[in-house]
């Protein structure tokens, strides 16, 4: 789309512009980051424009307290590495600055400005004011730099899209952001198509922010949605995989999860699994998926650690499942083997649409092959299992194995290991005895094996 075509909403939106002061706002800067407050106020100092934007503020207003806090300003990114000694660049499609605060890194854009009726070409100069655009619309490069107004259109979401100022401590708000935050409603900011073929991923930010916010999504953002899903398959798989963690390990994982199977934008990210979608969706893998996302958030919610490597582990359990006993049936393999091969076959399809890293992979494989090892506890093994780095992670995905199934003999060895694992020594021997006693009374009823002939050795004798 050219500038002139533009231009009419760009027109449109400045009317909607509103400052809303200090007294009509809830913004304190007792709630802000020192290292984002003395952000701002080096840079006002310098003569540049800036301001606090995106997620901040919108929590900010909303009662929360922010993750990060984002600004952005009218200083191009070598005026901020001049201004900021702690600060590198980063980014290719759009640079970036990164402010460094110790652990805490405060993120610093230039304005957005619009794209040109023709895509300049991509130079190796880092801060060319140019922009590149794929056959499919998808932008390649974004460093198009502009002013305040600009900007505000160029964000995703009017939600996103509020602007606090410390120079007056009011509120810019150009796109109606505010009225959507106080309804409650996710909006994309211009043509949704156009903003989803420039970068799918923003179809997958509609749907977490809907879900974080529990707010709607308003109809002409949604609707194109399920038509232009299948775009996801040209992002990166490494950026995948980092969107996956956004969406379901950040503590509202169920909601997003039914909100991306709604809008059919699950199946590019888990083809693997979506093959397996049930026409009632009661399977068990569907029944883990619910659960495994449940507890997922409440641990979140509880401030406890969560690790994606028993996430992805669960999520993919049942076609691993499925997998391994079809190589066995086919191959003649054991089914030891044939799990074996089944989890490279997993994973490596999993991996191409998300590029989930080998340290986490390696952990699934761990969790996976304790699940063959779990049930045999006689003799020592229990011990030795219990002091494998990953036997907790495979004692809880045997309990929703067991919850899910409602299998009485996996509900059984959930109960026995839950006990085994909270009992002391003395009593976990007398638990392993128990064990024992059925092997052994079977070896008592075999029938004794017959002494070779010869005379029998008569133990208390001596040599002469």
């Amino acid at each position: 789309m050219s500038r002139d075509e533009e231009a009419p909403a760009e027109v449109e939106e400045k009317r909607l512009m509103t400052v809303i002061p200090r007294e009509s706002h809830t913004i304190s800067r007792k709630d802000i980051s020192e290292n984002a407050l003395k952000v701002l106020y080096r840079l006002n100092k310098a003569g540049f424009e800036a301001y606090l934007v995106g997620g901040g503020v919108r929590d900010l207003l909303l009662g929360q307290k922010p993750k990060d806090f984002d600004v952005t300003t009218n200083a191009t990114p070598e005026e901020m590495r001049k201004l900021f000694r702690n600060c590198r660049l980063v980014g290719r499609r759009f640079r970036l600055a990164h402010v460094m605060f110790g652990p805490e890194v405060i993120e610093v854009a230039t304005f957005r400005g619009h794209h040109q009726a023709e895509d300049a070409v991509v130079t190796e100069v880092e801060d060319r004011n140019t922009s590149q655009r794929a056959q499919s619309g998808m932008l390649l490069r974004d460093n198009i730099f502009g002013n305040i107004e600009d900007d505000a259109q160029r964000r995703d979401l009017t939600i996103n899209s509020l602007y606090y100022s410390v120079a007056d401590f009011t509120v810019r708000d150009y796109v109606g952001g505010l009225s959507d935050l106080q309804q409650g409603i996710v909006r994309m900011i211009g043509d949704p198509e156009l903003r989803y073929r420039e970068d799918p991923v923003r179809m997958l930010r509609v749907v977490r922010f809907a879900a974080k916010l529990k707010m709607s999504i308003a109809p002409e953002t949604a609707e194109p949605i399920p038509r232009l899903a299948s775009l996801l398959r040209d992002i990166p798989s490494a950026r995948l995989f980092e969107e996956s963690l956004k969406l379901l390990q950040a503590g509202y994982g169920y909601d997003t999860y039914l909100l991306l199977r709604e809008y059919q934008l699950f199946q590019p990210l888990f083809p693997t699994i979506t093959r397996n979608f049930t026409e009632l969706e009661d399977s068990p893998m569907e029944r883990m998926l619910l659960q495994v996302l449940k507890n997922t958030d409440n641990r979140i919610h509880n401030q406890m650690r969560v690790n994606p490597a028993f996430l992805f582990a669960a999520m993919f359990w049942y076609p691993q499942l499925e997998t391994a006993q079809r190589i066995a049936q086919e191959s003649g393999l054991t089914y030891y083997d044939a799990f074996a091969l089944a989890m490279n076959d997993t994973l490596d399809e999993a991996c191409r649409a998300l590029a989930i890293p080998k340290r986490i992979t390696t952990l699934i494989r761990d969790i996976w092959q304790l699940q063959l090892r779990i049930s045999r506890r006689q003799g020592k093994r229990a011990w030795k299992l219990m002091e494998h780095p990953k036997f907790r992670a495979a004692y809880d995905l045997l309990a929703l194995r067991a919850e899910v199934e409602n299998s009485p003999e996996l509900l059984r060895l959930t109960h026995w290991w839950g006990e085994f694992q909270a009992a002391a020594p003395p009593q976990q021997k007398n638990m392993m005895n128990t064990l024992d006693d059925e092997p052994t009374a079977r070896r008592r009823t075999r029938r004794p094996r017959k002494r070779p002939a010869g005379p029998r050795r008569d133990n208390n004798s001596t040599n002469a």
